[in-house]
């Protein structure tokens, strides 16, 4: 049973970084068509989107309840959090505050060898997700990407919603 789970863990990050190396070649064929400008504006609605609906599952936490939103995402991380290995920095009636210390979607990248410009905008693109996940289960965030020199990855600071929305 032990091999097995280390062979769908292993499976479960090569999905990830299959999804990784599929945003940087949309991007590209992409730019290369309309620039990079349109390439990440198209990017981050499609992503943006698809985060809104995961986000849906989330949306009984809404506008306020941040230690229910935590302990849901939480458990909604993949792998029970090791893939992204979230660290909650805060959670009280004010803000919910979560650093992934790591991202399969960018070791993929560094690990293609793609130079850490390159990287920064590929996670400013995929982190959108979270923007759409968040406001789209009813509450504000701010989310911080990746940039070169920094550890970990995406930083999420999270808020009540507005309630009458």
């Amino acid at each position: 049973m032990e091999k097995e789970v280390e062979r769908l863990r292993r499976e479960l990050v090569a999905a990830h970084k299959n999804r990784a190396m599929l945003y940087a070649h949309i991007f590209d064929a992409v730019a290369e068509r309309f620039g990079a400008d349109v390439a990440e504006e198209v990017m981050k609605r499609a992503i943006y989107r698809r985060g809104r609906e995961i986000g849906a599952r989330f949306r009984d936490f809404a506008p306020a309840d941040l230690d229910g939103l935590c302990r849901a995402f939480l458990d909604f991380v993949p792998d029970q959090g090791r893939l992204f290995e979230p660290e909650v920095l805060r959670c009280d009636a004010e803000a919910l505050e979560i650093r992934m210390r790591r991202c399969p979607l960018k070791e993929a990248w560094l690990e293609a060898g793609f130079p850490p410009e390159r990287v920064r905008t590929l996670c400013r693109i995929a982190g959108v997700v979270d923007n759409g996940t968040f406001e789209g289960a009813g509450f504000a965030i701010e989310a911080e990407t990746w940039k070169p020199g920094t550890e970990g990855c995406c930083r999420l600071h999270i808020r009540a919603g507005d309630s009458g929305a």
